[in-house]
């Protein structure tokens, strides 16, 4: 092979390798634009209201080989979406979100579970009301790797968990509105440069 072309390949077959994995501690940042946690609450046995937060920032810390990681995340309570603006309109009022006092929830962590190398667990804490409490998100889907469309290395994120409202403060109109709620999210989060 000619030598002068054995350099640009070799640089390319070992930033690939780098890009598919990592050694020790990498930083990431949650992709706004590709995270959304959701929500799921029980109306009278009759049907399930289901909504959305539309903005998410915050940064998760991740090392592979020791398995161990942390997350901050935090979620613009005001973006709050049912897809029923009135319903919007009364979740971000005093009874339930209270933006005006309470603009942000946020989940913190720094327990990782693991099962060899997937990602199974995340038990942290969720602030909502102003009122904190455990909290563990059970990992139904964890993928990194480069993604072709942006060539950046990222890692997607499926997870959910279930609590009450009532443990936050939040206690109208239970039992007519569901104490539980589920609560599913999606993380896209790219590693920092």
């Amino acid at each position: 092979m000619n030598r002068t072309r054995q350099g640009p390949i070799l640089a390319i077959m070992l930033a690939t390798q780098a890009a598919n994995t990592w050694a020790g501690e990498a930083s990431f940042t949650i992709d706004q634009t590709n995270t959304f946690p959701s929500f799921e609450v029980d109306h009278l046995g009759f049907s399930t209201q289901r909504g959305r937060f539309n903005q998410t920032q915050g940064k998760v810390v991740m090392d592979e080989e020791k398995k161990t990681g942390k997350v901050d995340i935090t979620i613009d309570a005001n973006s709050v979406d049912t897809g029923i603006k009135p319903l919007d309109d009364v979740l971000r009022q005093l009874d339930f979100l209270n933006v005006a006092h309470y603009p942000t929830l946020t989940f913190n962590s720094s327990q990782f579970k693991f099962n060899n190398d997937q990602l199974v667990a995340v038990d942290g804490t969720l602030t909502m009301l102003g009122i904190s409490r455990p909290i563990s998100l059970n990992v139904t889907h964890y993928q990194c790797g480069m993604d072709d469309a942006s060539s950046k290395y990222v890692c997607n994120v499926d997870a959910e968990a279930s609590f009450k409202r009532s443990d936050h403060g939040m206690t109208k109109f239970i039992p007519i509105v569901s104490d539980k709620v589920k609560l599913k999210i999606k993380v896209r989060a790219v590693r920092d440069e």
